[in-house]
């Protein structure tokens, strides 16, 4: 970041570094799990779900890589290990339904990772905000995407 785009942040850098970690991280589990939903689903609704969880994991991805511009832009890099990665994420551990063609089981699993990006966004919108406005708005415009993808997984659910 610049010097005046540090002058005017009005946070620690060190903790929204870590923040910002996190964030990348959990994205990027999102986005391995989504992929790997979309290759091992089986069933008659499998090309649909497949093509839902593989957009998915497209969109993660991209959020991902924002948050990594982001944390550039601080000075900062992404964390870089997978394992490391995981355990920033702060979800646990994702477990899919042992029957490959209970699709609703899958959606239920990606609907809980959406409503933890929820509240992962929704702070880090908080705590920035009137502090860092450029951090600010990437996370409300993340938080506005994940609060769609969230009720698209209930409309999922509903149907």
């Amino acid at each position: 970041m610049g010097q005046k785009g540090k002058e005017i942040s009005k946070l620690d850098h060190k903790w929204l570094l870590n923040e910002l970690g996190k964030a990348y991280s959990f994205e990027w589990v999102v986005h391995y799990y989504a992929s790997l939903a979309s290759n091992i689903l089986s069933g008659h609704r499998t090309i649909v779900y497949s093509e839902i969880f593989k957009k998915a994991s497209e969109g993660e991805l991209g959020h991902a890589n924002r948050i990594a511009k982001r944390i550039a832009e601080l000075g900062g890099e992404p964390p870089a290990a997978l394992s490391e990665m995981e355990k920033l994420a702060g979800f646990g551990k994702v477990i899919f339904p042992k029957k490959r063609s209970d699709t609703a089981g899958f959606v239920k699993v990606f609907l809980e990772m959406e409503r933890h990006a929820i509240s992962l966004y929704n702070e880090l919108a908080a705590k920035t905000h009137g502090k860092d406005l450029v951090t600010h708005e990437l996370a409300e415009d993340l938080l506005a995407e994940e609060v769609a993808e969230e009720e698209e997984y209930e409309n999922m659910l509903n149907e």
